[in-house]
C-alpha cells in the first residue's frame, strides 16, 4: 500500500470520530446542564408527548435523502457503479465529512474512495467538484430566495453576536461573510471547471509567484493541472445528464431539510395531516431557517461542525417552542439522526470496504 494510500485511510479511521463526539455532545450537554427552562421532568414530558409518526416520518425522508446520494452519483458516473458500491461511496463520503472541518470537507477522501470503486481518478475528480458546485450553488439560490419570502423573519430575533478577526459579527453578518465566500468559491470554481481551466492553472501560477506566496506554487499546479484533467472528463454529456444532477441536487437538499422540520413537527404535536395555511407558512420558514443556519455552519473550523451546529440549532429555532428548553431535545435527536449516526455507520462500512477494495 503506498503513502497516499495509507494516508487517505488515516483520514477515514474510526478513531476520528472520538474528537467530533466530544465536542459536539459536550457542547450540547453542558447547554442542557445550565439551561434553567430544562430538567429532568421536562425532558421526560418531552419524550413521552413527541408524535412517533413524525418520528416515522422523519427517517423515511432521511432514507429518501440517502437514495437521492445514491441515485445521483450513479447519475454522475453514467450508471458506471452500481447501488451497492454507490452505497459504500456516499456512507463513506458522510464518514469523511463528519471527521473532517466544515471548511475542509470530505472532497479528497471522496475522490480516493471513487477512485477505489474502478471510477478512473480524473472522472472522479470531475465528478466530486461538480458534486459540491452543484452543491454551492443551491445554498446560495437557496438563500436567496428564503431571504426574499421571508425578508422580516428569516434571521432569529436575539442579540447573539461573536468577534471575527477584531469585528463584532451577528447572525445576519455571519451569513453574508459565509455565503459570499461561498459565492466567490463557486463561481471560480466553475469558471476553472467549465470555461477557462488552463486561466485557472494560469492564475494559481501567477498568485504563487511572489516571495510569500512561492511556498504553495507545487499544490497550486497540482491543482491547476487536475483542473484541466476534470474539464476534459466532463464535456459532451447531454441535457439529460445535467437535468438528473440538477433534480437530484435540489431534491437531496430538501429532503435533508425536510427531515428537521418533521422533527419540530413531532415535539410541536401538530397533527401528521392537519397543518393549517398558517402553519404551512411556519413550514416553509423552519424549512428556510436551515438553509441559513446551513450556510453559517459551513465556516466552522470543528469536524463536522460538532459544537457549533448544537450551537446554532438552538439560536434560529427556540422560539418555535413555548418551552425554549426543549430546543435542545430536538437538537440532540437532529444531530443523532444527521450526523452521529453517519459516524456508527462509517466506522462499520469502513471495515468492510477495505476488506473488499485492499
Amino acid at each position: 500500500m503506498d503513502t497516499q494510500q495509507q494516508k487517505m485511510l488515516k483520514n477515514l479511521s474510526p478513531t476520528r470520530i472520538i474528537l467530533p463526539v466530544l465536542v459536539g455532545l459536550g457542547v450540547l450537554f453542558y447547554m442542557i446542564l445550565t439551561d434553567d427552562n430544562i430538567n429532568a421532568e421536562v425532558i421526560k414530558n418531552s419524550l413521552s408527548q413527541m408524535d412517533f409518526w413524525w418520528v416515522i416520518a422523519s427517517f423515511i425522508v432521511l432514507f429518501a435523502r440517502d437514495f437521492g446520494y445514491m441515485f445521483r452519483i450513479r447519475a454522475l458516473t453514467d450508471n458506471k457503479l452500481d447501488w451497492n458500491s454507490s452505497f459504500f461511496v456516499i456512507m463513506l463520503w458522510e464518514f469523511a465529512s463528519a471527521v473532517t472541518p466544515s471548511v475542509v470537507g470530505g472532497t479528497t477522501v471522496a475522490v480516493f474512495i471513487m477512485n477505489k470503486e474502478k471510477i478512473p481518478f480524473g472522472k472522479a475528480l470531475s465528478f466530486v467538484m461538480l458534486t459540491a458546485i452543484l452543491d454551492n450553488l443551491f445554498f446560495v439560490f437557496a438563500s436567496l430566495l428564503v431571504i426574499a419570502l421571508f425578508p422580516g423573519s428569516i434571521f432569529p430575533e436575539n442579540n447573539y453576536t461573536t468577534e471575527i478577526l477584531g469585528f463584532t459579527l451577528g447572525l445576519k453578518q455571519i451569513f453574508v461573510v459565509s455565503v459570499s465566500l461561498i459565492a466567490v468559491y463557486t463561481l471560480f470554481m466553475a469558471w476553472g471547471l467549465f470555461i477557462g481551466p488552463k486561466s485557472f492553472k494560469r492564475f494559481l501560477w501567477k498568485l504563487t509567484s511572489t516571495k510569500f506566496t512561492k511556498r504553495w506554487r507545487r499544490d497550486a499546479v497540482k491543482s491547476g493541472n487536475e483542473m484541466i484533467v476534470a474539464s476534459r472528463e466532463l464535456r459532451g454529456h447531454p441535457l439529460s445528464y445535467w437535468v438528473k444532477v440538477i433534480a437530484s441536487t435540489i431534491f437531496i437538499w430538501s429532503a435533508r431539510y425536510a427531515m428537521l422540520n418533521c422533527l419540530i413537527n413531532a415535539f410541536l404535536h401538530i397533527s401528521l395531516l392537519g397543518i393549517s395555511h398558517q402553519g404551512f407558512l411556519d413550514q416553509c420558514l423552519i424549512f428556510g431557517r436551515q438553509v441559513i443556519m446551513w450556510i453559517v455552519m459551513l465556516i466552522s473550523p470543528t469536524p463536522g461542525s460538532a459544537g457549533t451546529a448544537e450551537f446554532f440549532f438552538g439560536e434560529f429555532f427556540k422560539e418555535f417552542f413555548q418551552d425554549g428548553g426543549i430546543v435542545l431535545i430536538v437538537a440532540l435527536f437532529w444531530r443523532l439522526f444527521t450526523y452521529y449516526a453517519y459516524l456508527a455507520i462509517g466506522s462499520i462500512v469502513l471495515p468492510r470496504w477495505i476488506t473488499k477494495r485492499f
